[in-house]
């Protein structure tokens, strides 16, 4: 433990709140955050959470408590690693933070101390405009949520796509795999992200569709799955031509493993789901939402589009030999809400643990939603494909919602947690494997565009706390009764003369909550909640940049 950190311990060891309570950091070796939403199921569940609890998360005990502040957009969700070693530096726990000027950055997470800092633009590259767009904007570098693998390299490695532009005009996808503890490439170095597939379908030659980084960004989170990073493609505000790529590569190479395309022979149908992830079960299988474009609505003898396009369809992709759809659902009206943009893509998918159903059978599940205030829960071993009837899914849980899924939902101790467009964030029973039709509670105020992704921490099954920002200016960090959605324990308007303002929201940011303290990405750093009272998180001048 670093000496900063070890009086940061006695410190909070020596707080008093609430009903006399004693508090403790957590222990080194500890608690890791290492990817979207905590786990690849993306629940955004931390379980073991010690320090913060729901009585000592008030306007007297609970605030701002530092701002780490950094040279572009945070729209990645800050991740972090308990004790980590920096040679020369001790032992740290350490905040990843990646910005859409190129950068990577690692705090002391207990401290604000910049540990190193590293620049992903090449000599005379700038981050990538913002493509003719507004989604990202002034410029687009790392936008979505980085993966870390704390066995891969020497130390570990941080694996982040970053998109550029060079001197020449040209438009670079790169990924990069970083040192955790230094900041220096691995593996031999950046990989380009280049990929084709076959298909006749927009932009195609000669029978090939082939991937043009200009037409696209990496807006959902990355995925460590059975040793490989995989990368979902956005396009930039529906700009023709484009499709639907997912792109695999080697954990320990950087090397291509998988290419897929969902759209081979159609168009459009890309994945961006709110900065959400795609979402893994224990079987190697991921599930992800497309984003409007091609469906055939004439299947083959197994229920496919017969042209293989899936545009506007919940899938599930299979990371065995190759990266294959493996099933499906698409709405019985999927093409006529692709028309109009009503997409399931605006949402992001969490697979549930399994669960027993009222005839004692296990249910392997997972709940996604989009644009159509629907909130579908999908059997993972029977997803339903299409029918032009009606939906053939396990279970479509209709009217619950004011407005659409811009988010990823949360699960924890038997209760999905969705925060929709103007909507409250509500929490819907599972009971027998079946959602509620209608919330079990809500909070009381609604959350505008884009609605929230919330987050929970917990201590095993107590002391659970719901976490969502909202997207105003300022912004509004709330911290909220798990159990009872009505019951709020703090937001960070409530205390007087702005103590806890933190800036303007980003719309898509979801809060990393860890060892006490509450992390939110924002248009220039990232605000710090914690316990009041202990040494005052406001980080440094950079100690070390690498190039």
């Amino acid at each position: 433990m670093s000496r900063s950190l070890a009086a940061a311990a006695v410190i909070a060891s020596a707080l008093i709140v609430g009903q006399g309570a004693r508090l403790t950091l957590a222990a080194a070796g500890g608690i890791d955050v290492p990817t979207y939403h905590n786990d690849v199921a993306r629940t955004g569940q931390n379980l073991n959470e010690t320090v913060l609890t729901p009585a000592n998360v008030s306007m007297a005990t609970f605030g701002r408590v530092g701002f780490f502040s950094v040279d572009g957009r945070v729209d990645a969700q800050p991740l972090f690693l308990s004790s980590v070693v920096i040679s020369g530096q001790g032992t740290h726990n350490v905040l990843y933070v990646a910005t859409e000027h190129d950068s990577v950055y690692a705090f002391d997470g207990d401290t604000g101390m910049v540990l190193w800092r590293v620049s992903l633009l090449g000599v005379g590259e700038t981050p990538s405009d913002n493509r003719g767009c507004s989604q990202v904007t002034p410029e687009i570098g790392i936008t979505s949520t980085p993966v870390i693998d704390r066995t891969r390299g020497p130390s570990g490695a941080i694996y982040v796509v970053a998109m550029s532009k060079d001197a020449s005009g040209r438009y670079l996808q790169r990924l990069h795999a970083l040192d955790v503890t230094t900041g220096a490439e691995l593996f031999g170095g950046a990989k380009s992200v280049q990929a084709s597939f076959p298909g006749t379908g927009a932009g195609s030659v000669g029978g090939m569709v082939t991937f043009d980084p200009k037409r696209y960004k990496e807006r959902a989170a990355l995925l460590l799955i059975n040793g490989s990073i995989v990368t979902s493609w956005a396009s930039h505000c529906d700009i023709d031509p484009y499709t639907g790529w997912i792109i695999a590569h080697d954990a320990s190479t950087l090397a291509q493993t998988g290419v897929l395309n969902i759209t081979p022979n159609g168009s459009e149908g890309a994945f961006w789901m709110a900065g959400g992830g795609p979402a893994a079960d224990t079987a190697g299988n991921f599930y992800l939402l497309a984003g409007n474009g091609t469906f055939e609505t004439t299947l083959d003898a197994s229920g496919f589009p017969s042209r293989r396009d899936f545009g506007n369809a919940f899938l599930k992709v299979s990371t065995g030999a190759s990266l294959t759809v493996a099933d499906y659902f698409a709405t019985f009206d999927t093409t006529q809400q692709s028309s109009v943009d009503a997409d399931l893509g605006s949402g992001a998918a969490v697979v549930l643990p399994d669960l027993i159903d009222g005839s004692g059978r296990v249910r392997h599940l997972t709940v996604g939603g989009g644009k159509d205030k629907h909130i579908y829960v999908a059997d993972r071993d029977s997803m339903g494909k299409w029918n032009a009837a009606s939906n053939q899914i396990y279970q479509d849980v209709v009217g619950a919602l004011s407005g659409g899924m811009y988010s990823t939902p949360a699960y924890f101790n038997n209760t999905v947690y969705i925060g929709s467009v103007g909507d409250a964030i509500k929490a819907f029973s599972v009971v027998s494997a079946r959602l509620s039709s209608s919330a079990a509670s809500r909070t009381t105020g609604v959350f505008g565009y884009p609605g929230a992704t919330p987050s929970i921490s917990a201590n095993g099954a107590t002391n659970a706390i719901l976490w969502a920002v909202e997207n105003t200016n300022p912004a509004v960090l709330h911290a909220l009764d798990a159990r009872d959605l009505s019951r709020e324990f703090f937001n960070s308007n409530q205390a007087p003369a702005g103590r806890d303002a933190f800036g303007a929201g980003n719309k898509f940011i979801t809060p990393t909550i860890v060892n006490g303290h509450v992390y939110v990405g924002t248009p220039n750093g990232v605000a710090v909640f914690g316990l009041l009272g202990l040494p005052d998180l406001s980080a440094p001048l950079n100690l070390r940049v690498v190039r």
